[in-house]
């Protein structure tokens, strides 16, 4: 029965089975499989999202139930993000002038859509980040403008900037001085004098150094991100500098979208060369200029950039096809051509070889020179300071001296003279007191070159000497007094070897050739007797002689002599403002009234005097040059250029002076200087007081110069003399002057002709408006339409009709080189004979040239720009200690690091010692 059953099952299976085939075909299998396959695995599905919302469920009840509460933060944040952008209202002011607003606004979008739209549009759609940066950038301008409005910008473009420029050029001269040194034979190459001179730099500043910044590209861009960082502090809200984000993008828009760009540009020797040509565009080029950048050269690139030019000309004229009068002036054009090159090719030749030749040394060794007569050099300022460096050199400075003093003496007496004879003729009061101040002005040169006491003294007849004592004693003294013992000086000075015929043999007489630019080239020889080349001297007048600053009378001990400012009188430009004040062509100033008191045996006087500060200066001039052992004694109170007229300034001054006036009425003061007297009773007279310091001070230089301590590695705004004028300009002119050519290296006689020659012209130029006419232009220069201008020069020069400008590409070097010369030249060219005059040919143009080779190294450039940026950065905000930050930010110079290393070695003897 089972055997039955389960073939019965197996039979109605396989008839199943064939029946379930017959019927859905032979691939119902495959598909029931399929079936079968996706409802188990849409089961396993169910499950485990079924799970998985269960277990995030019960995890998200454990977090509350075990762990602390999450942040809002995040929820909040997202928060604001599903919510619509909200609008952020741009307000367009800035500086509240609308011409400087405009172009500003579109260089902050054209910033924006350079360096920051086209990658950020790549990441979001999203305005508002780009408006967040805008607000920003505009609040930092709102803030730099209303600053920049509330600071006096006149110290910083009369005298903080021309004071870096002249120590910047300081240090360089030193760098070229020091690279001489080391080694006449080897030149230096650039990189040397670049090390050089922050090796300089670091000397004269003592705790600073910009080397790093100047010539490592990586350390320049920290630095820029360092001080933008710094300014963003300053100048925004907290909240926008808090957004570090923001804070990044502003710093490194500012960094290195604009100030790293900008200094590229400003400190590129190239562009500085093409700007030169540009601002002296309408001066010609001079042939003789050209051809002396050409000889003077010592850069084998310039000779060859003209070289291959003057080369390739050649090959364009000798291709033309002309005739008639055209064949002529090509002819004309060919053979200066030839010249040109001949002289490049000698020059290159030269210096590849090393055989430089000095052509003083030459000259002075050659023996044919021209010949300059005694008399001319006398009356020739550059000639007279290389005969009196000699005759300092032999001790026989004192005959030049005492002719000097005699010729002005000569020429001062008569004008006295001369005004006292037509005040006789007119029947006005005649006075003794020129004749004194002759006859004492008589006695004191007597007393400084010709008596038994003068040291040194001038050694002439004995007979002629008595006899002008007899003269002093028994005459009045006359213009002419002293001229047979003058004619017998000069006589002396010219016929004794020891002084003009052997100056003609020394090297000062060649370096004076050489600056009256008579030193001829090898090839032109010069006639070697009496008869050679004449020489048109240039005389500058004669000597002025100031009986004031010659007058040595002494005092006496039964006089005395008391004196005090007893008030301060306000003048004003309103004439009836107070009664009794003078207004002097509309300029302010302010009187001191001197109440004097002198007593002797028989009576007592009283008066008044009034003085002004720049009395009191002249005065101060004069007996500290007479008397140098005052200088070390009596300080006047300094100057005040701005804002000299306020009522506490004044106050202050008036004590000070008073405590000047205290200190030189001392008896003791009087015992040490008996000479002094008379300055001082002419000074306190009751008279208008003649101002002058006295030509003959200026003329004459004191026997025994004045040192400093180093004063060559000393900023130049510390080392300028208090014997200038309180105006600007000449300050400017003469520092300046003292740096490009050197004058403080030189014969301070020339320095102080300069300086009187410069005084002159200024106050015959523009009078006493000067300072006024100066303030007005630099109120020009920060006024509202040429901040405007700059501000679109700017955006021109970056964006040239709104699209960025493209990277300039370098130009080729021949070009860069020709530019070179031709900026030399032109610069040559426009300096004016007059000058050459005054200080010498070879004096200018070795200044000219020196002031230009500082400009065509990058590194020195971007140190200028620096420290330019540091002084308007200090200026801008004076209450903050931005020397102390700047220093900290140059502190990983090497070279600062050598330096105090150095110091350390120095120091180091000296401390074991104590």
């Amino acid at each position: 029965m089972l055997t039955e059953a389960s073939l019965s099952i197996w039979g109605w299976g396989s008839l199943g089975i064939v029946l379930f085939l017959i019927t859905f075909g032979p691939f119902v299998i495959f598909y029931l499989t399929f079936y079968i396959l996706c409802f188990v695995g849409g089961g396993l599905v169910v499950t485990l999202l079924f799970g998985k919302t269960n277990s995030e469920k019960y995890l998200e009840q454990c977090e509350h139930s075990f762990l602390p509460p999450t942040s809002t933060g995040v929820p909040k944040c997202l928060e604001e993000m599903k919510r619509e952008a909200r609008t952020i209202k741009i307000d367009r002011r800035l500086t509240g002038a609308n011409i400087i607003d405009e172009p500003l606004q579109q260089v902050i979008q054209f910033s924006l859509r350079d360096y920051v739209q086209y990658w950020y549009y790549t990441l979001s759609d999203d305005e508002s980040f780009l408006l967040e940066i805008r607000q920003t950038l505009q609040n930092a301008l709102i803030q730099f403008a209303t600053r920049s409005k509330e600071i006096d910008w006149q110290p910083y473009f009369t005298t903080r900037i021309v004071d870096d420029f002249g120590t910047h050029l300081r240090v360089f001269r030193k760098a070229q001085q020091k690279i001489t040194e080391k080694d006449d034979q080897a030149k230096g190459t650039a990189e040397d004098l670049v090390d050089t001179f922050f090796e300089v730099e670091v000397e004269m500043e003592k705790d600073v150094c910009r080397d790093l910044v100047c010539t490592s590209p990586k350390d320049e861009e920290g630095f820029l991100r360092d001080l933008c960082e710094v300014l963003l502090y300053l100048l925004l809200p907290p909240g926008d500098f808090q957004n570090k984000i923001m804070r990044y993008f502003v710093r490194e828009i500012l960094a290195r979208g604009i100030l790293l760009p900008l200094i590229n540009q400003l400190s590129d020797p190239d562009y500085i060369n093409q700007y030169v040509i540009w601002m002296i565009r309408d001066s010609n080029c001079n042939y003789e200029a050209f051809m002396n950048i050409i000889k003077l050269s010592d850069n084998i690139g310039e000779l060859e950039a003209v070289r291959d030019k003057a080369a390739e000309e050649l090959q364009y004229l000798r291709s033309l096809d002309t005739a008639g009068d055209d064949i002529n002036t090509i002819k004309n054009q060919i053979n200066s051509l030839l010249f040109v090159k001949k002289v490049c090719d000698s020059r290159i030749q030269r210096l590849q070889s090393g055989k430089e030749i000095n052509t003083v040394k030459l000259a002075a060794n050659f023996g044919k020179l021209c010949t300059v007569p005694l008399d001319s050099i006398l009356v020739d300022n550059v000639a007279l300071q290389f005969f009196m460096d000699y005759m300092q050199q032999t001790g026989g400075q004192a005959h030049l001296f005492f002719w000097m003093t005699v010729e002005g003496y000569r020429v001062t007496a008569q004008q006295q003279l001369e005004v006292l004879l037509s005040r006789q003729r007119d029947g006005k009061h005649q006075t003794n007191q020129t004749k004194g101040l002759l006859r004492a002005a008589a006695v004191g040169i007597y007393e400084q070159y010709l008596s038994e006491k003068a040291s040194p003294r001038v050694t002439v007849d004995d007979y002629l000497v008595a006899k002008l004592a007899d003269t002093l004693n028994h005459e009045d003294p006359t213009p002419e007094i002293f001229d047979d013992i003058q004619r017998k000086v000069y006589e002396l000075m010219l016929r004794d070897e020891r002084f003009y015929p052997s100056f003609r043999q020394n090297a000062l007489y060649v370096r004076m050739l050489a600056e009256l630019d008579m030193l001829k080239d090898p090839s032109f020889r010069g006639s070697d007797d009496g008869d050679g080349e004449s020489f048109n001297g240039s005389p500058t007048g004669s000597i002025n002689l100031s009986l004031d600053d010659l007058s040595n009378v002494s005092s006496d001990d039964s006089v005395q002599l008391h004196a005090y400012i007893s008030d301060t009188v306000y003048a004003d430009y309103d004439p009836y403002a107070v009664a009794g004040v003078c207004n002097d062509h509309g300029k302010t100033y302010a009187l001191y009234a001197i109440t004097v008191h002198r007593r002797n045996l028989n009576s007592e006087e009283m008066w008044k005097t009034y003085r002004r500060y720049s009395d009191f200066h002249d005065f101060h001039m004069r007996i500290t040059e007479q008397f140098e052992s005052l200088s070390s004694i009596l300080k006047l109170p300094g100057k005040k250029t701005f804002n000299n007229m306020d009522r506490d300034f004044l106050e202050k001054r008036k004590k000070d002076l008073n405590a000047y006036l205290q200190l030189l009425l001392a008896p003791e003061m009087m015992k040490a200087s008996p000479a002094l007297a008379h300055y001082v009773y002419d000074f306190l007279e009751n008279k208008a007081y003649s101002k002058g310091k006295g030509d003959f001070a200026r003329k004459v230089p004191p026997l025994i110069p004045k040192t400093d301590a180093d004063p060559e590695h000393r900023r130049v705004a510390a080392q300028l003399d208090d014997n200038v004028d309180d105006n600007i300009p000449l300050r400017v002119m003469l520092l300046l002057m003292d740096e490009v050519f050197d004058l403080k290296e030189r014969n301070q006689w020339l320095r102080r002709n300069i300086k009187n020659l410069l005084q002159q012209l200024i106050r015959a130029t523009y009078g006493d408006t000067i300072n006024r006419k100066i303030v007005d232009h630099v109120d020009w220069m920060t006024s509202p339409e040429q901040v405007a201008d700059s501000v679109k020069r700017f955006r021109d020069a970056f964006w040239p009709n709104g699209i960025l400008a493209e990277t300039v590409p370098c130009r080729d070097k021949s070009i860069r080189m020709r530019t070179r010369v031709a900026g030399k030249t032109k610069l040559l060219a426009i300096m004016p004979d007059e000058l050459k005059h005054i200080i010498g040919a070879e004096t200018t143009r070795k200044g000219i040239l020196r002031v230009f080779e500082m400009f065509q190294h990058n590194q020195l450039n971007r140190r200028m720009v620096y420290v330019f940026l540091e002084g308007f950065l200090e200026t801008l905000f004076p209450q903050y200690k931005f020397r102390d930050l700047f220093n900290r930010l140059h502190s990983r110079s090497k070279q600062m690091q050598k330096y105090k290393q150095k110091l350390q070695t120095t120091q180091a003897p000296s401390l074991q010692k104590r």
